[in-house]
């Protein structure tokens, strides 16, 4: 049940970072706050396709 998900930037758009999930016990988007090295500040990060 664990598949592989994207972490995209909301302010620049940039797809940072992969982790992995349980879509059972998460069915909805994660969210975290996650260092952009573009803007080399800490901004939030969602889960994308």
């Amino acid at each position: 049940m664990r598949v592989q998900v994207t972490l995209a930037c909301t302010e620049t758009g940039d797809r940072n970072y992969i982790t992995s999930k349980n879509k059972r016990t998460n069915p909805e988007r994660l969210e975290f706050k996650k260092y952009s090295p573009r803007l080399k500040r800490h901004t939030l990060h969602r889960e994308t396709k």
